[in-house]
């Protein structure tokens, strides 16, 4: 989720009784960027509303995850999603993935996001409008190779414009 803009804090909790000190980051939570074309919201905070998505997203949510609504320094009442801080993140290091390696990164990539939508919906309906033939995955095939030809179409303006002196762009990092 993006955070440019928006207010977060880090939260100390600490028992006093020498356990490992727990610490928690409140976002603050702003209506959607869909929100003016899919309608008012059935959650009158904002934070609530991110919680419920991630608990439909995610396998295991974070027993910390939650929400409030409180004013800041500034005394204007703000809605806040709240969660454990843990620095989870992980990058494939994609530049050095053999063919296989590639395979079976796409595989997991693309299993992981179906599970994620599939939480998010009716899974007996998502199941009957895929059906049992394979005209999903051949049209899912023909859009990956039109971007990639589009990725390959950009790359190849970015170094000309490089070339030419509008651009620039830094190399061997």
């Amino acid at each position: 989720m993006g955070s440019v803009g928006t207010r977060a804090w880090i939260v100390l909790m600490d028992s006093g009784d020498g356990v490992e000190p727990v610490f928690l980051q409140a976002k603050e939570a702003q209506p959607s960027v869909l929100a003016d074309y899919c309608g008012r919201s059935q959650y009158t905070n904002q934070g609530e509303r991110v919680v419920a998505g991630q608990h439909l997203m995610q396998a295991e949510s974070d027993i910390f995850l939650g929400w409030t609504h409180t004013p800041g320094p500034d005394r204007v009442d703000r809605d806040y999603y709240v969660r454990q801080l843990k620095d989870w993140k992980f990058s494939f290091p994609i530049e050095q993935a053999a063919p296989s390696g590639m395979v079976v990164y796409a595989r997991v990539c693309g299993w992981t996001l179906a599970r994620a939508h599939a939480r998010s919906g009716d899974r007996v309906a998502l199941a009957a409008y895929l059906g049992g033939s394979d005209a999903f995955d051949q049209a899912i095939a023909d859009f990956a190779e039109t971007y990639a030809d589009q990725n390959e179409r950009d790359y190849a303006a970015l170094q000309g414009a490089v070339e030419v002196g509008r651009a620039e762009a830094t190399t061997d990092i």
